[in-house]
């Protein structure tokens, strides 16, 4: 009897240490265990940022805000009015020209309502970065630091080609100022933070993220804005916009009129570069060439039959430019500038931009596929204030209109154009045709065709009737409210 109890006593014990066992191994109670051994990870990780870079679970802008705020200051300009009574400037006395869609500087109101705009302190002497649209023909400039002093200021520099002004007050002693950063570096994406006095708020912080780098609003030569979701508004021009380590990175700038959340932001190194020239000279000079460019797209590749897909192609030649007196042609493929490489077009016009005029530039092109070199003595980029005049083509006939797989109409003109310019006028432009989508319009002169004169109607005729579905058609035109040249391509819809 004992032998027995004995045996069922071990037997019991035994099934108990069992479950015991289970459940402290997990099977009985999976969804609680925790495994020291990571498991087999079967595919990667999708969107995983490099260990190197920061994550925006670690930016505190709070700490940020603390350091940079008291480099940025209310800046309060005032001009004489006709009647020689003060009143303050709006920031916005130019008329750029932008479309309902697109931003636009400064207020949109009244001139005579308060304004203030904004900047930042870069250095320890009391030197101010802003832009040029707020302190613009200014008479008086008034700052206004964080702990209320005010001081009077002067410009020292400014640049309407980009919108930056450099300012400067007197007196005040050794200044906080903000670090400037790297804005080359900046990524989509991003966390960035804007300080400014939006509709006189001083001080007002906003927060969002970079969404957009390299953005084109009025000179596509030159702009290169940071767009952001971080609130700007009216006020906010010439204030910081900076990165999660407390750098400036951009100058807010203009802000889109149908959108809260879409605002724009020069870049800092844009300013950088052209400090010096503003703190020596009070202005800045860009070397220029005198060329209409544009970038080789396959389409113009094919058409042109080039062997290469980067560089930037001449499509318009000022008369006594730089570039005329140096013999650049109209399709002239530039692909380096003194042995460096030329990407696009904007990389030239930024290479060229960057150098002072009267320097010499070695540039190596490829004309009709062979290689030639081209020393050019770089003029003055002229302002953006300074453009030339539009001229529209006058004295145009009446009847004769020609339509085609083009999907446009052209009449003849009988009165001279600006630069000599010879062509057929385009008076007439299918919505959802060929030249449309090419970004033909009316009142644009078509100039050539496939490198052929287009003088007349019958010339037009002659070079389009050979023309089939899916060929690919070069058009050289005249753009008269830009008073530019410029090649387009057109595409020949399918059957």
């Amino acid at each position: 009897m004992r032998g027995r109890f004995a045996v069922v006593t071990i037997g019991l014990a035994s099934t108990g240490a069992f479950l015991v066992g289970l459940v402290v191994a997990g099977s009985m109670a999976p969804s609680f265990v925790h495994s020291d051994v990571p498991p087999a990870q079967t595919q990667p990780r999708i969107g995983a940022p490099p260990p190197d870079r920061e994550t925006a679970g670690l930016v505190n802008f709070a700490d940020v805000v603390e350091r940079i705020n008291l480099a940025v200051v209310n800046i309060d300009a005032t001009a004489a009015g006709p009647s020689g009574a003060r009143r303050r400037l709006d920031g916005d006395r130019r008329d750029r020209g932008f479309f309902d869609d697109t931003p636009r500087f400064g207020p949109q109101t009244d001139t005579t309502r308060p304004w203030a705009g904004s900047g930042f302190v870069i250095d320890p002497d009391g030197h101010i970065l802003t832009n040029h649209h707020v302190v613009e023909q200014a008479d008086r400039i008034s700052v206004k630091f964080a702990d209320g002093s005010s001081y009077r200021a002067h410009v020292v520099g400014s640049d309407p080609d980009t919108d930056i002004a450099l300012i400067k007050v007197d007196g005040p002693g050794r200044l906080p100022f903000a670090p400037l950063g790297d804005s080359d570096t900046l990524r989509v994406g991003e966390w960035v933070s804007a300080i400014g006095n939006p509709l006189a708020y001083e001080h007002t912080v906003t927060v969002g993220v970079v969404s957009y780098i390299g953005r084109k609003l009025y000179d596509r030569s030159l702009d290169n804005y940071i767009q952001t979701d971080a609130a700007i508004n009216f006020g906010n021009s010439g204030g910081p916009l900076i990165n999660a380590r407390g750098e400036v990175v951009g100058i807010s700038a203009a802000i889109s009129q149908r959108a809260s959340n879409i605002g724009f932001a020069i870049p800092i190194n844009q300013a950088i570069a052209i400090l010096p020239q503003l703190r020596e000279h009070g202005r800045v000079s860009r070397g220029f060439l005198g060329v209409g460019l544009t970038d080789v797209t396959p389409d113009l590749r094919r058409s042109l039959d080039l062997d290469t897909t980067f560089g930037a192609i001449v499509q318009d030649v000022t008369a006594g430019s730089p570039g005329d007196r140096a013999g650049l042609r109209t399709y002239d493929l530039i692909v380096a500038v003194d042995g460096r490489d030329v990407l696009n077009n904007d990389e030239l016009i930024q290479d060229i931009s960057s150098r002072r005029p009267g320097s010499t530039a070695r540039l190596e092109i490829v004309r009709d596929r062979r290689p030639i070199e081209l020393a050019v003595r770089l003029g003055e980029r002229p302002s953006r204030s300074a453009g030339p005049d539009a001229a529209a083509p006058v004295g145009a006939r009446p009847p004769a209109n020609a339509s085609n797989a083009l999907g446009l109409m052209v009449r003849e003109i009988d009165a001279p154009l600006p630069r000599a310019t010879t062509g057929v006028l385009v008076t007439r432009v299918d919505a959802i045709g060929p030249a449309a989508e090419a970004g033909i319009e009316r009142g644009h002169v078509l100039m050539e065709i496939n490198r052929r004169v287009v003088g007349s109607m019958a010339d037009f005729a002659r070079v389009t009737n050979g023309v089939e579905p899916g060929d690919v058609l070069m058009l050289y035109v005249y753009v008269p409210e830009l008073d530019q040249r410029s090649l387009r391509t057109v595409r020949i819809d399918p059957k």
